[in-house]
């Protein structure tokens, strides 16, 4: 019998053909999508500051990764765009379980200590085994994922102990439900480079509590809590203001984007079924954007030397969509970038002739983020008005409703309202004054303005 002989082809670098990448990255990208939307709605239930920043920037980075998955599927299963959870449902549901924790201390720590070391550890070991000539592209952003992911670890580990402190209560619960992820976590084989098995439904996890999000904004108790973060939001009569006041007003506006952070999360969450990937890749660059807005006010008042407790945190734009549906959420949040968004580069040159170079950097990157937002706006609300016109108010009409809510909500300030912001605002001048003689700025004339000089910052 003669038999055929050929060059030997066992080598390291063949264990997976392209499909076998494709099916192994797939899946990743199906458990990375549930996270990103999970950590979006659960923004406006957390109440500490830096928490609130800073899983925007996790999610954000999440999204990349995420999105670098399936583009590499698409290349891979080339003509084939098709994406579905399939034969990964079993490990893909537990991730999607992730949004059901029965407290904000439950969720960030169930992504502490079971879902982003799975997602490290997991990414690792895909890099170890996959071949760095045929499939480059993908060791390059999962090496990046992996580099992420560590740093993610180490700032959740400090998000989960300040949410400790804040819901002793609710300790038990959240190690209940980390307990009962990693366990069914572990009986389907765990996130891996092999197909998951069935062991039951994620359905029946214990301590799993359906998702709502938060109508009321949970916030920090470090800081001066009101509904109106600035007295002109309610009384015409208080101004704007010039110099030292309008470094105070741009900072306590961009301090107070909370609002705008726990609403992209919101929309991120409340649409990502309906309006797909491109969208969730879109609302989870808008949510980090706004969560950089709302650092840049923090990070100016306290270099100027305000602490937690003299800054206001007002709520009132975040209330004013209680109970509305998610589409006033979205129309709420294109309604302000666009209004807005026309004197961002005259306050930027006001604060450069202030000589104040950090407000006028914040400003300028700010305005180049909104550019962005109004065209996420304009774009998603008419894509829900298309998909589905007789629920979908055009987006003029969407506004308009925006603008009545917000109205109806500033018409329903009490005079205690006013009186409480008044003296915070009133006391922060005076201190901002304070600080600004101590720090004058030449007005180019050879003399120094001491009377109304701007804070330096």
């Amino acid at each position: 019998m003669h038999t055929e002989a050929y060059l030997p082809g066992t080598h390291p670098r063949a264990l997976w053909l392209r499909m076998d990448s494709a099916r192994i990255l797939k899946r990743f990208f199906f458990c990375e999508q549930a996270l990103i939307v999970a950590q979006g709605g659960w923004l406006a239930a957390i109440p500490q500051l830096e928490v609130k920043w800073g899983l925007p920037r996790h999610l954000w980075e999440d999204s990349m990764a995420a999105d670098a998955l399936r583009e590499r599927v698409f290349e891979l299963r080339f003509p084939s765009r098709l994406m579905e959870a399939a034969d990964d449902a079993p490990v893909v549901e537990i991730f999607q379980a992730a949004i059901d924790a029965p407290n904000a201390y439950a969720f960030v720590l169930s992504l502490e200590r079971v879902f982003k070391p799975t997602l490290a550890s997991v990414y690792q070991d895909y890099l170890d085994h996959a071949d760095e000539i045929a499939d480059g592209p993908s060791k390059r952003f999962l090496k990046v994922a992996v580099e992420e992911i560590q740093q993610q670890l180490h700032e959740l580990a400090h998000f989960a102990q300040d949410l400790a402190t804040l819901d002793e209560h609710g300790q038990a619960a959240a190690e209940a439900w980390v307990a009962s992820l990693q366990a069914r976590l572990d009986a389907v084989g765990g996130l891996s480079l092999e197909e998951p098995h069935t062991a039951g439904s994620a359905a029946d996890l214990p301590g799993r509590t359906p998702f709502q999000l938060a109508q009321v904004a949970a916030r920090d108790p470090r800081f001066h809590l009101c509904r109106y973060y600035w007295p002109d939001v309610i009384d015409p009569t208080f101004p704007y203001g010039e110099g030292v006041q309008l470094q105070l007003r741009s900072a306590v506006s961009h301090f107070n984007e909370a609002w705008a952070v726990e609403t992209a999360g919101a929309i991120l969450q409340g649409f990502a079924e309906q309006l797909g990937w491109e969208f969730v890749h879109d609302a989870a660059r808008w949510t980090y954007d706004e969560a950089r807005h709302f650092r840049m006010g923090y990070e100016r008042l306290t270099s100027w030397g305000f602490e937690p407790g003299e800054l206001p945190l007002g709520t009132y734009i975040y209330d004013s969509a209680q109970g509305q549906r998610p589409v006033y959420r979205l129309g709420m949040l294109s309604y302000f970038e666009t209004k807005n968004i026309g004197k961002k580069k005259g306050r930027a040159r006001a604060f450069g002739e202030y000589e104040d170079r950090v407000s006028q950097h914040d400003m300028d990157f700010d305005w180049a983020d909104e550019t962005i937002h109004a065209h996420y706006g304009t774009k998603w609300l008419n894509v829900l008005r298309e998909l589905d016109p007789e629920n979908v108010p055009a987006a003029d009409d969407i506004r308009a409703r925006c603008d009545q809510l917000v109205a109806a909500e500033i018409r329903s300030a009490t005079d205690a309202d006013r009186q409480d912001i008044v003296r915070v605002a009133q006391a922060m001048i005076d201190k901002a004054q304070s600080i600004s003689r101590k720090h004058p700025v030449s007005d180019g004339s050879g003399r120094e303005d001491v009377a109304s000089t701007p804070l330096e910052p």
